[in-house]
């Protein structure tokens, strides 16, 4: 346990540097926030070293959350990559001292462009600190590092106010989960913020019957479409399922003399085609059922879909 005070010591430090930094944040977050809102470009976001890894994390969070937003290298963007910006967009440059000498270039071109030049720093008075057109100060804080050298304290500042804005962004654009969805297709995540529409059976494969038609038929309808149930219709509306938990409830030597409707239990649990499959889980799992429909404004079947499924 001989590290364990150390740890601490750091991690309180860091808290103490974020909770200054809420503290200090004003009307020039807030210039800064609509600043951003109204461009109709993208946001470059740059820096060297340890603030350059930082840059490249809140570019990416930016992007993946409605705010367009890419990651320029300043040693690159001198040679050549300056032309990835346009007048359209917005710099957010980030450096601990402000007189990062690779930032040159890029405060050069964004001041020669007019393209609106965010400053992250503790200095106001550096380089990036006056030729900036909204400054973002960090804390006069020493770094959590015991010898005051490796980046800690002040990249955790900066990745937190990376976070701030982009955060204030998406609740400025509306962002929704179904918009994050579509920008996180992939994993576990993206499954779980998929609709159920992407993933539902449709048409032929929905097992389906009348409220008339008898158990025998019931019974291969289930069968062949392997869902474990049936719906029930009157026209085109879902009035009624029949599940295999049904069936067993109602086993017995005259089942196969009934009809759909003498089984069936009416009013099913159904679900919107634009629900998260994250909420289509739910529901199966609180109502601990295996199978669900999927339906419209009018009750009418869409699809079907199965804990399997999800």
């Amino acid at each position: 346990m001989k590290y364990i005070d150390e740890a601490r010591q750091v991690l309180n430090d860091e808290a103490r540097a974020l909770q200054l930094l809420a503290e200090s944040l004003g009307e020039e977050f807030e210039k800064t926030v609509d600043c951003l809102l109204n461009i109709s470009g993208r946001i470059a976001v740059t820096g060297m070293g340890k603030s350059g890894h930082v840059a490249r994390k809140i570019a990416a969070t930016l992007a993946s959350t409605g705010a367009p937003a890419f990651f320029i290298h300043p040693a690159e963007a001198s040679h050549g990559d300056l032309g990835m910006m346009t007048e359209r967009d917005a710099v957010i440059a980030i450096s601990n001292s402000g007189n990062t000498a690779e930032l040159t270039d890029i405060v050069l071109y964004a001041s020669e462009n007019r393209l609106p030049l965010i400053a992250i720093t503790k200095n106001a008075d550096s380089f990036l600190g006056k030729h900036c057109d909204h400054l973002l100060l960090q804390p006069q804080l020493q770094e959590a590092c015991p010898l005051d050298c490796a980046p800690t304290t002040s990249t955790t500042v900066q990745m937190a106010l990376g976070d701030a804005l982009a955060m204030c962004l998406l609740t400025a654009r509306g962002f929704r989960k179904e918009d994050f969805r579509r920008f996180h297709p992939g994993g576990s995540l993206g499954q779980k913020l998929s609709l159920v529409r992407d993933i539902m059976h449709t048409d032929s494969a929905m097992p389906l019957v009348q409220p008339e038609t008898p158990m025998m038929n019931v019974l291969g309808e289930m069968t062949r479409k392997g869902f474990g149930c049936v719906g029930v219709l009157d026209g085109e509306k879902l009035i009624g399922i029949i599940t295999d938990g049904d069936l067993r409830r109602h086993m017995g030597p005259f089942i196969l003399e009934s009809t759909a409707a003498d089984l069936m239990t009416h009013d099913p649990i159904c679900i919107e085609p634009e629900a998260l499959s994250a909420k289509a889980e739910g529901i199966m799992e609180q109502r601990k059922i295996t199978c669900m429909f999927v339906v419209d404004e009018e009750h009418r079947p869409l699809g079907v879909l199965s804990r399997h499924d999800l």
